[in-house]
């Protein structure tokens, strides 16, 4: 099953959050609706970019190697900013 790491950027926080999930869509709504509690204070969270993954595992160890590197530094090495 497809798995997405997905980044978010809060503006309130001016932070990027990295994540995994197979519905990305309803992970957002989750976050920006008090029901991801570790990042509710960040609230409204903007989707800024997705990887597609083949699976859970592939997923869970980019999302591994993104944090260790900065999830900042990660997406400017690799031109994934939009403008921020």
């Amino acid at each position: 099953m497809q798995c997405y790491v997905y980044f978010l950027y809060s503006v309130k926080w001016n932070k990027f959050y990295v994540g995994i999930s197979n519905d990305v869509t309803d992970r957002l709504q989750r976050h920006n609706t008090d029901q991801g509690l570790s990042i509710k204070g960040g609230i409204p969270w903007k989707l800024i970019h997705i990887i597609e993954c083949e699976n859970k595992s592939v997923a869970m160890l980019l999302e591994t190697k993104i944090k260790k590197r900065g999830i900042y530094r990660y997406l400017t090495d690799n031109n994934l900013l939009p403008g921020y």
